[in-house]
């Protein structure tokens, strides 16, 4: 530890010197600062998978922040434990004054930021925490009385009339990494150290074509083609800055600003609505007789289901850590609906499997296919996949990709038939709901 007086910057969901609003101001404190990581064993010791891929991206995220950092004479620490422990120890170094953070809206996030600053403060250490993962927060886009949106259209609208330049502007991070304390760190710790495996694996890019992006509305929707920016695993992670995506999609393509305003609307339901993280949204949801068939799930989570564009869906999800955003619509509908198995059951493998898997989005999607979350599918809309495929993969190519024995006889037979599958959800949906 440093014999002079110094500051902590504690990495978290911001794995990037550019842009960072907590380092920026830690940075600007008038003492050194010291970079620190901590790899959560309360989240980690959850994992079922050694080889995560996501947590093999944050490890080759943080050998490259490493390398930046030795660069400019400084370094990383690496941590690996309970947070509070950690905290508790590290709080007793008398030369530490402050750490620095960025905000994680999150319920465990949130207990856990609540105990590290009491125990700071018990130790006569502040606690500073900035917004940096979204661009408006819990607070800054109500209703005219005050009252937190529910519905994404209007949410959106306010908060475009809120946006100003100052919300998009780059924090000069770069005018001040000589603030850097100069020390060497412990040796970086081997995955294996921490518990898991090292995976090769090819993650997407953080760089986008802008082709891409001016095109995004007319391609967004047809899986077979690269027609998204595929930049939500950085954003989950903070390898990027969202105000300068946010700033270039201003530029460049409304719809793809309006995704990104997605993302700040589910994460404000999240922190005004904390509930929703575990039941639905609409609390007469909750009594839906859910069938939750096991060996249908089973089907479902292997892309087995006899129905091609979620055959396709789940195997690209089990391959790759990813699946593309029109057809995470159509399995889950497929799930929710087809099968009649609880959402939950669907939002926890995705929280298994997704690459980029946030809390707040996987939670608000999985209800809006069930009907049950914030300005979600009525429930009687109940997607077609035959025709969903035809809509938007016509030539069959993404299908053909993932399920090649398609159109073989040994591809899966259909484990439900759509339209008895369709009248059973209607039925189970009324009778909880009560319509007559």
């Amino acid at each position: 530890m440093s014999q002079e007086p110094f500051v902590i910057h504690w990495f978290r969901r911001d794995l990037r010197l550019n842009d960072n609003a907590a380092l920026y101001h830690a940075l600007k404190s008038g003492y050194k600062v010291m970079p620190i990581f901590i790899f959560d064993t309360q989240i980690l010791d959850k994992l079922s998978d050694r080889s995560d891929l996501r947590v093999n991206f944050i490890y080759q995220r943080l050998k490259t922040l490493q390398t930046e950092l030795k660069k400019l004479g400084s370094d990383l620490q690496i941590y690996s434990g309970d947070p509070s422990e950690i905290w508790a120890k590290l709080s007793k170094t008398t030369e530490l004054k402050a750490v620095f953070t960025n905000r994680d809206y999150e319920p465990y996030a949130i207990q856990r930021d609540l105990k590290t600053g009491q125990i700071l403060k018990e130790n006569g250490i502040e606690f500073k925490h900035f917004k940096d993962h979204v661009i408006l927060e819990k607070g800054e886009v109500l209703k005219d009385d005050g009252l937190p949106y529910t519905v994404y259209t209007p949410y959106s609208k306010k908060w475009k009339s809120k946006l100003t330049p100052f919300h998009l502007k780059a924090y000069p991070v770069e005018k001040y990494l000589h603030h850097l304390l100069k020390f060497e760190a412990d040796a970086f710790p081997s995955i294996e150290t921490i518990g898991f495996k090292s995976s090769p694996f090819t993650y997407p890019t953080e760089t986008v074509n802008s082709s891409i992006i001016k095109q995004y509305h007319q391609t967004r929707d047809f899986p077979a083609i690269q027609g998204t920016s595929r930049l939500s695993l950085h954003f989950r992670f903070g390898t990027v800055s969202i105000r300068e995506k946010v700033a270039k999609a201003q530029i460049l393509n409304e719809k793809f600003l309006n995704e990104l305003i997605w993302r700040d609307f589910y994460i404000q339901i999240m922190a005004h609505f904390p509930y929703a993280m575990q039941s639905a949204f609409k609390p007469l949801y909750n009594t839906i007789e859910w069938e939750n068939d096991e060996l249908k799930f089973k089907a479902w989570c292997e892309g087995q289901t006899g129905y091609p564009i979620v055959d396709a869906g789940m195997r690209e999800l089990n391959t790759t850590g990813h699946m593309h955003n029109r057809v995470r619509m159509i399995v889950a509908s497929f799930l929710c609906k087809h099968l009649l198995i609880d959402w939950r059951w669907g939002e926890a493998y995705f929280a298994e499997k997704l690459l980029d898997f946030e809390l707040a989005c996987n939670n608000g999607g999985w209800q809006w296919a069930a009907g049950s979350g914030v300005d979600a599918a009525p429930y009687f809309r109940i997607f077609n996949p035959y025709l969903q495929a035809e809509r938007f993969d016509p030539e069959q190519k993404y299908i053909k990709t993932w399920v090649p024995e398609f159109g073989t006889k040994d591809y899966a037979k259909a484990i439900v038939v759509h339209e008895q599958a369709r009248e059973r959800c209607l039925r189970a949906y009324k009778s909880a709901l009560e319509l007559k």
